[in-house]
Order: C-alpha cells, then structure tokens, then sequence
C-alpha cells in the first residue's frame, strides 16, 4: 500500500485529501501544517509520496520541498497549489517536485496523478 503525508496549512484540505486517498486505497503515513512540520514527518515515517501545499506559514511549501530533497533526494513530492501560482509551481519543479495538482482538484486526477507518480 503507498504510503502519502499530506502536508497543508488548512485542516479542512488535509482532511479532504485524507479521505480522498484513503477511498482509493491509499494509506496516510502522517499529516503536517507546513514545511517544518512537514520535514519532521517525512524523516519520522517514510512515506512513498508527499502532497505539499505552496502557501504556508512558518516554512512554505517551496521550502519544504528543498528541506526534504536535501534531507533525500529520491523523495516523491507533488505540489498542490491554487490557481495564479504558476511562477512558485515552476519554482518548486525547478526545486525537485515530480508534478503539481492546481485546487480546486477532481478526485480522479489527484488519485490518477499520485499513481503515476508512485510507478516510477
């Protein structure tokens, strides 16, 4: 089972996603509310895939990206970023994130992305 920690400043996304992925078969390794907490979470668990908010406090997502790169650099990262955020989501591609998810997202696509994502 692929294991996702979802990273986002607001409750009610990472809830959203949470159950979003856990319908699919998915398993949450954890939840964190910015990049710090992020970083801390991926070095506790491991997981197969991470879904990074951009816009957050104390570390955005951007950062958080580059923290956990550096911390492994085979790290699976997916961008999940509003819309008008392109220049920050050619950023964070730039940075070493594998894709990008722009909100408001269909359940198909997050589900259909993170599983391409996982497969290579």
């Amino acid at each position: 089972m692929t294991k996702v920690l979802i990273v986002d400043d607001a409750a009610f996304m990472r809830m959203t996603i949470k159950a979003m992925l856990q319908k699919n078969g998915f398993e949450i390794a954890g939840e964190a509310e910015n990049g710090s907490d992020g970083l801390k979470k991926y070095r506790e668990c491991h997981p197969d895939i991470v879904t990074m908010d951009i816009t957050m406090p104390e570390m955005d997502g951007l950062q958080g990206l580059r923290e956990i790169k550096k911390f492994d650099p085979n790290a699976k990262v997916v961008m999940v970023s509003a819309m008008g955020q392109e220049k920050m989501v050619m950023e964070a591609i730039m940075s070493g994130a594998k894709t990008f998810i722009v909100k408001p997202f269909k359940e198909e696509h997050v589900i259909e992305t993170l599983k391409k994502i996982v497969a290579i």
